[in-house]
């Protein structure tokens, strides 16, 4: 009856559709690809680490404290964000993860971070900024140094102030010359199926706040695509 079939997993039933709307994250462009869809753009994972201020110190911050983005820069940087259960995360860095769920430094995948790090795009994008990498990196490393950048927004911070954080990886879109892919990328098979596959291959940062002008968009973009 459907023109395609959704697998849910290993040893688990097939489910039939008649329409499909993916939003795979870091998975989108090796999903889009198996439906027939070009390579480009491809995912490249960022993996942020953030750094937890402690509650005894949170009269240091009153608000979201925000950098001016630097436009040569390829990342916001660090910023100092309440969240509703009152704690204040600081972060993140930008450091290029080992795998494509790579939460953890211990996390490793080496065909993925083969397929990263022989990335044209990802390439181009290390050699335009490569002093902001290996700074990046360094500061990863040496704690005392996170610590210093922040003190640039909150000059009373000290090292005893924070701890160690949650992390998470960016699923970053990049074309073939390097640089980062900041809007909507839709894609869909060719043939018969375009009319019936929608692939999200990117959306706009930050997804979580935006989510619900970003779920607009997309419902505008079935809407448009689907009237088969």
């Amino acid at each position: 009856k459907y023109p395609q079939v959704v697998i849910h997993g290993e040893n688990k039933p097939s489910i039939q559709s008649k329409y499909v709307v993916t939003c795979c994250g870091l998975y989108s462009d090796h999903l889009a690809i198996k439906s027939g869809c070009k390579a480009e753009p491809r995912i490249v994972p960022f993996r942020g680490n953030y750094l937890v201020l402690r509650k005894s110190k949170s009269n240091l911050v009153n608000g979201n404290i925000y950098p001016v983005p630097n436009p040569d820069l390829p990342f916001l940087g660090v910023h100092f964000t309440p969240k509703i259960n009152g704690e204040i995360w600081l972060g993140p860095n930008a450091i290029l993860a080992f795998s494509r769920e790579g939460y953890r430094f211990s996390d490793i995948n080496l065909p993925e971070f083969i397929e990263s790090i022989s990335n044209k795009g990802l390439l181009k994008l290390l050699s335009k900024h490569w002093q902001f990498g290996i700074q990046e990196t360094i500061r990863n490393i040496f704690l005392p140094l996170q610590i210093q950048q922040l003190q640039r927004y909150v000059p009373k911070l000290q090292i005893d102030d924070v701890i160690s954080g949650p992390s998470g990886v960016r699923a970053q879109a990049l074309d073939t010359d390097g640089n980062l892919v900041d809007d909507f990328i839709f894609d869909a098979p060719t043939g018969n199926l375009k009319h019936h596959i929608l692939h999200v291959r990117n959306a706009p940062s930050p997804g979580a706040t935006s989510s619900l002008a970003i779920a607009k968009v997309i419902a505008s973009e079935v809407n448009q695509r689907f009237k088969h």
